[in-house]
């Protein structure tokens, strides 16, 4: 089994296979002027937490119902989530109901660095249930 997410927001993006270990971590040209180390520590403790709440429901899994699902998620300074919107349903109900529950599992986030500006604390997080 692969599990495999992509976060993006304004220019930066993460990738990660859980699979394969792989950890690729980018910064566009246009992204906001913060300390690269830190936004690339927060992205990786954003995605080590992803990991570990990942929900795959037993009766998906039986089914063999793969899908991907993004959801634009808003933290506060903190990292707690203080809202979150399905932007784009998997279309498949048995992986849509295990999305606020994999919210609440993921609240907190770690927290943002200082340096990072407030137009940066909603983000989108694609998840992605796929069998290998």
């Amino acid at each position: 089994m692969v599990f495999t997410r992509v976060l993006t927001r304004l220019g930066w993006q993460i990738r990660y296979g859980l699979a394969a270990g792989a950890l690729t971590v980018g910064i566009a040209a246009g992204a906001v002027p913060v300390a690269a180390d830190e936004i690339q520590d927060w992205q990786r403790d954003i995605v080590k937490k992803i990991i570990k709440t990942h929900i795959y429901p037993r009766s998906a899994i039986a089914r063999e119902i793969e899908g991907s699902a993004k959801v634009q998620v808003t933290i506060d300074r903190s990292g707690k989530i203080t809202g979150y919107d399905i932007v784009e349903p998997s279309g498949q109900a048995q992986l849509d109901k295990v999305i606020p529950k994999m919210m609440e599992k993921l609240d907190p986030l770690p927290s943002p660095p200082a340096s990072l500006p407030d137009g940066n604390l909603s983000f989108v997080i694609p998840i992605a249930w796929r069998l290998q």
